[in-house]
């Protein structure tokens, strides 16, 4: 499983002030913290300084690089910060994200393939998020197609699932089961990718609904999620479903994590 942790984001209320402030100990401890608690990727994202999110970005994926070994996850829609970040990973980056609107593949994709970086491709297009999984599943398929005739390898392309809040619609966890089953099965070679806590906006006890449908995606084939790795019980909750569902041979990342006291309940 991949996990890309996600706290370093500037809509946060205390990542804002730092980046701003280019606090690098507070950026630097969340990033630690984060690798330490077993994400395999860092994300980093600026969104919310309109005015300075390339300057920003950069020195984000600068300082975040100074304390740790994993690859980052650029996280903008802006090209020129995609860029601007790019230049500064060592490590072979994922850009989030594509949609297959036009303007913002056509700006996002070479990039990709100029820096060699994985992508997240958001299965929408210029209408949307679209209801239902079998119309979702149809933007992934010509999402593949247009990546890979650009240059990008299946390997490197992690197709969102679009996980939207059962708070506004019942059927919404089940679409995003579905759609994640549908790109498994029906789509070779690539990955699904989720923003796991949209599930339970809006909702009392999120982390125990975050939990749970994450648990329900793997089932489905899902095999990277966008989360908060400092949750002690999601993270438990992976090295279960991973030994569950035939992902650890012998059960062996489970046995270890419940050595070094990573397993709660």
């Amino acid at each position: 499983m991949l996990i890309v942790g996600e706290r370093i984001n500037t809509s946060r209320p205390k990542v804002g002030p730092a980046v701003e402030a280019r606090d690098a100990s507070f950026i630097q401890d969340m990033a630690l913290k984060q690798a330490q608690a077993g994400a395999s990727m860092i994300d980093v994202n600026a969104g919310t300084l309109v005015n300075e999110e390339p300057e920003a970005l950069v020195w984000l994926v600068n300082t975040v690089q100074e304390v740790v070994d994993v690859p980052l996850c650029i996280d903008s829609p802006n090209p020129v910060a995609i860029e601007a970040a790019l230049k500064a990973c060592r490590k072979k980056a994922m850009v989030s994200s594509v949609t297959a609107e036009k303007e913002r593949y056509e700006k996002i994709t070479p990039l990709v393939k100029e820096y060699g970086a994985s992508i997240v491709a958001l299965c929408m297009d210029e209408s949307g998020v679209p209801d239902s999984a079998k119309d979702r599943i149809a933007i992934a398929e010509r999402l593949v197609a247009d990546l890979t005739r650009d240059g990008i390898p299946r390997e490197d392309i992690y197709l969102d699932v679009m996980v939207r809040p059962v708070s506004v619609s019942a059927r919404d966890g089940i679409e995003a089961l579905e759609t994640t089953r549908g790109i498994m099965q029906g789509i070779p070679g690539v990955h699904t990718i989720c923003g796991l806590s949209n599930v339970s906006f809006g909702l009392p006890l999120r982390k125990l609904l975050n939990r749970a449908f994450l648990c329900i995606l793997m089932g489905a084939g899902l095999d990277s999620a966008i989360l908060d790795p400092l949750d002690r019980e999601i993270m438990a909750a992976i090295y279960a479903a991973e030994a569950l569902l035939g992902k650890d041979e012998f059960c062996m990342n489970y046995i270890a994590a419940n050595r070094d006291g990573k397993l709660s309940v």
